[in-house]
């Protein structure tokens, strides 16, 4: 299947577009005019970081990798620290997220976040998204919410699909590095309702001295029909991606002049992963509310081989690990939303179940030397299930004020077989989460918000009933298995200066136990208490009918909330963060934009004595209107060619040239290592050229 189920959409999608072509002559559908890149005005929300991204700013936003397309939630960071094929790193709210933890991913209704990872706990890969067939991203911030659960503490983007194109869509994108994408995508109406098909192929080499060589392929079938009011959708997504990667490096190993700056220390690393699911929804009025339902499942899988201490544990073959991820996900969501009043107050009330079971067949750790599995650390099947109930009632008490108080259960039971016997068990948790938000004005075109709430995340399953370690069968304390978070926001928003959207949140958020990410495991694990405070201010102003500017600025102090002579830092925390961007269109034929990303210097050890740098980048696009149906442009990523780096771990190590030679690197293995940076570099300046025809 895999690869041929895109070709087939691909190919699919193409007649479909060329048969359309004679519909052109048709009176089009009205034009509509969308006047920001963000639908957070006043009245549109429940806080100052709550929103939405509209089409038209992902349609605007050059993208490097299909995962910057979360970029566009205000204050995120998107980076990479390994092959493209690989989850992104994520960094919100003061939070290194590595690839997911406690920032909550949904693609059509799907969660994206997998519990339980091989890699890492709340691991989202949304490189199977098709950005042209988004329509649109709700953001959240914050554990105010009663319908986010699990790995929501720090925020949630809940990404959606178009129910149907306005024009067919096809094009062709050349670039530098072997850079190669189609993509094609087009909307029959079949009966009553409306056939999404898009498809897309894409490979790269990337400028790394061992090529990356990624090979994605990614397709939808999706078919909708009626409205809010009632209807019903379903759909079949596939992907499937295989690649070589390019992982941190040791900042040693370059200053020696063992490798360049995009060498590879292991040149074996890399991976492969699927998914291919099966999703529906339904919606439909139901007495005095109304009644929705979303459905799921997925076939997930992941093989991913890393090298992130190189010689450090065993010298003569390598640290070199395979991580193995094999499951299905079933999930269910209905809820219903009514209103009523009561002594002449409007109250609306909304009432839900997320249901969510993951049967893991494998989930394996092994020791490798080029792909080839040498040892069995541990190998586990893993049956998961959560079970979250929520219910709010928003009251509007006055004109001018409204309150919203709401709470969700949840339900946790894991299930562990393990090759470790000890290792085996069972465990069950459950967690409360009271939320509430007051919501004041608006007056003069300002609201003011008040946010507060409990939030959790749950912890790896192996975690929760582990009793020995399972290199060195040392005894080891299990872990809890959801973990309490708590935060509150006083924010505003305005629109008293005509054209300009404006808010500003003050916020804070407390961890019970932190997720960070551990060297020599290639995965996060817990840690200590935490406490985050932070200011965020995002603007989006239209100076024009031609012209667009937005901006964001982001501070946060980050600190571990208990004393340790080791220091309170948390590393990886970052503590500014900036962006503007400019979009132009209706220049004549002439339409483009300039993004500047700025993240800046974090500690990456408790005691603050080694820190990395700031990274800043900058993206540009221009493009022609050669006609109504046909356009090219040119994206240039890293336009200025920065040196920068995407991300800085700091860790001990081995290199090759030093066991034996180094006490800290025996040639008998099980030595302390050297402490060092080690970074993935930012890619150099890229071009990307597009052809695309809409009609």
């Amino acid at each position: 299947m895999q690869n041929r189920f895109t070709w087939a959409l691909l190919v699919l999608c193409v007649q479909a577009c060329v048969g359309a072509r004679a519909e052109e002559e048709k009176e089009a559908p009205p034009a509509v005019e969308v006047i920001g890149h963000y639908l957070t005005g006043v009245g549109s929300s429940d806080a100052a970081s709550e929103g939405t991204v509209t089409q038209q700013r992902v349609e605007s936003r050059p993208l490097l990798r299909p995962g910057e397309v979360v970029e566009l939630v205000p204050g995120m960071i998107v980076t990479q620290h390994s092959g493209d094929g690989k989850a992104n790193q994520y960094f919100l709210r003061g939070y290194n997220l590595d690839h997911g933890t406690d920032f909550a991913l949904s693609v059509d209704g799907m969660p994206v976040n997998m519990a339980t990872h091989a890699h890492g706990q709340g691991y989202a890969d949304i490189n199977f998204l098709i950005p042209e067939l988004v329509s649109g991203i709700d953001f959240r911030k914050g554990p105010y919410f009663a319908e986010e659960g699990d790995f929501a503490s720090a925020g949630a983007a809940h990404i959606r699909y178009l129910d149907k194109l306005p024009e067919n869509i096809l094009s062709l994108t050349l670039g530098t590095d072997q850079y190669k994408r189609l993509m094609a995508a087009t909307s029959p109406s079949i009966g009553h309702g409306d056939l999404l098909i898009g498809a897309e192929a894409t490979s790269y080499d990337g400028p790394w001295d061992v090529p990356e060589d990624i090979h994605r392929y990614s397709g939808v079938l999706r078919y909708s029909w009626g409205d809010a009011g009632g209807g019903f959708h379903v759909a079949l997504m596939g992907y499937d991606a295989k690649w070589d990667s390019t992982d941190q490096i040791a900042q040693r190993a370059v200053d020696e002049g063992l490798i360049g700056r995009f060498g590879s220390l292991d040149p074996t690393d890399g991976g492969r992963t699927s998914r291919y699911s099966l999703s529906g929804g339904a919606q439909a009025l139901l007495g005095s509310g109304q009644f929705a339902v979303d459905a799921y499942f997925i076939r997930y899988q992941l093989d991913l081989w890393s090298n992130f201490t190189y010689f450090l544990e065993d010298p003569v073959n390598g640290d070199q690990f395979q991580q193995s991820d094999r499951r299905n996900v079933y999930g269910l969501h209905p809820r219903f939303a009514w209103t009523n009043k009561r002594g002449g107050i409007e109250l609306t009330n909304s009432v839900g179940l997320q249901f969510r079971f993951d049967d893991i067949d494998r989930l394996a750790l092994y020791s490798t030397r080029a792909r080839q599995r040498l040892s069995i650390t541990r190998q586990d099947s893993v049956r998961e299930s959560a079970t979250g109930v929520y219910a709010q009632t928003a009251i509007q008490w006055t004109p001018w004020f409204r309150s919203i108080l709401g709470a969700r259960a949840d339900y946790y039971t894991f299930d562990v077989s393990s090759n470790i016997a000890a290792n085996s068990g069972d465990k069950d948790d459950h967690i409360v989460s009271p939320k509430l938000n007051l919501i004041f004005g608006p007056w003069a075109k300002t609201e003011f918000f008040v946010n507060a709430g409990y939030g959790f995340h749950s912890n790896d399953a192996r975690g929760t009933v582990i009793t020995v370690d399972p290199k060195t069968l040392a005894p080891v304390e299990p872990v809890d298995p959801l973990v309490r978070t708590k935060g509150a926001e006083l924010g505003v928003r305005t629109e008293i200066v005509p054209y300009l959207q404006s808010s500003l949140a003050l916020w804070l958020l407390k961890q019970d136990s932190e997720l960070v990410f551990v060297g020599d495991a290639g995965t996060t694990e817990p840690s200590r208490p935490s406490k985050r405070t932070g200011v965020e201010w995002i603007n989006t102003y239209r100076l024009n009918d031609w012209l667009m500017v937005d901006a964001e600025l982001a501070f946060t102090h980050a600190r571990f909330a208990d004393r340790k002579p080791i220091g309170d830092r948390i590393p990886g925390a970052l503590e500014r963060t900036a962006q503007v961007g400019f979009t132009f269109d209706n220049i004549g034929r002439w339409f483009g934009g300039f993004q500047l990303r700025y993240f800046g210097p974090r500690p990456l050890i408790e005691d603050n004595s080694v820190r990395s740098d700031s990274t800043t980048l900058a993206n540009a696009r221009i493009g022609y209107k050669i006609s109504k149906s046909l356009r090219v442009q040119v994206d240039v990523f890293n336009l200025f060619n920065s040196k920068d780096h995407d991300i800085d771990y700091y860790y001990a190590s081995c290199l090759k040239n030093e066991v034996g030679l180094s006490p800290a690197c025996p040639a008998a293995g099980g030595g302390e290592g050297i402490n060092d940076i080690h970074f993935h570099p930012v890619e150099p300046r890229e071009f990307r050229v597009s052809l695309v025809a809409r009609f």
